[in-house]
């Protein structure tokens, strides 16, 4: 948690409590559901919640923003931004469905009001979102191909309205799809070795 608090000094005591809560509920869920490999729920803090949390880094979601988080598996990065945008509304879908009974018992331990999870192939998702968010589910072309219908036109951020995802290594294959797409190093944000060769994607769509 002082890594979290490391970088967000600004925290209400509610997101406090919660992420606080975060490594507790992961432990005890995935001694049951296996969600998280062995070797990453010690390292839970610094591997998914704060790697999440790079996005709140790129961008700050205005209160509203309507968000997809596709392949969600544990609920990342889709649980550490419902706790750190309590005023946006957060989508968290895959198609596992042991993987969504994980997510919505942390989302409703949590009391997360403006986080809902759901077993669904991302294809099949008929709303509309500001944006659509991942963590290394497939290549950026795939992902544009899976979920460009569900990406408003209507954009209200400081941030286009897109894909930002979470991604690792090299991206030059991935990046000659015809969008402008933004890549940010997680090093600028973060100093922790863990985060080289680690981007935050913003595909313009």
């Amino acid at each position: 948690m002082e890594l979290i608090l490391k970088y967000f000094n600004n925290l209400t005591q509610t997101q406090i409590q919660q992420m606080s809560r975060l490594g507790e509920l992961y432990t005890d869920w995935n001694s049951k559901i296996n969600v998280i490999s062995r070797k990453d729920i010690d390292q839970l803090y610094l591997h998914h919640v704060l790697h999440s949390l790079a996005i709140a880094k790129y961008i700050h979601f205005i209160k509203g923003t309507k968000l997809l988080d596709i392949g969600t598996g544990g609920g990342f990065p889709g649980i550490p931004l419902a706790i750190m945008f309590p005023e946006c509304n957060f989508l968290l879908v895959d198609s596992i469905a042991k993987k969504i009974k994980v997510v919505q018992a942390v989302s409703d331990e949590l009391k997360l009001k403006n986080c809902k999870a759901v077993q669904v192939r991302c294809e099949e998702i008929k709303e509309k979102f500001d944006f659509v968010t991942s963590r290394a589910v497939a290549s950026l072309p795939e992902m544009i191909l899976w979920v460009k219908k569900t990406i408003s036109r209507d954009n209200r951020n400081d941030q286009p309205n897109g894909i930002i995802c979470l991604k690792g290594g090299d991206m030059d294959d991935e990046l000659t799809v015809p969008y402008n797409v933004k890549v940010v190093d997680i090093m600028d944000y973060f100093n922790e070795p863990f985060f080289e060769m680690k981007k935050v994607v913003h595909a313009i769509i």
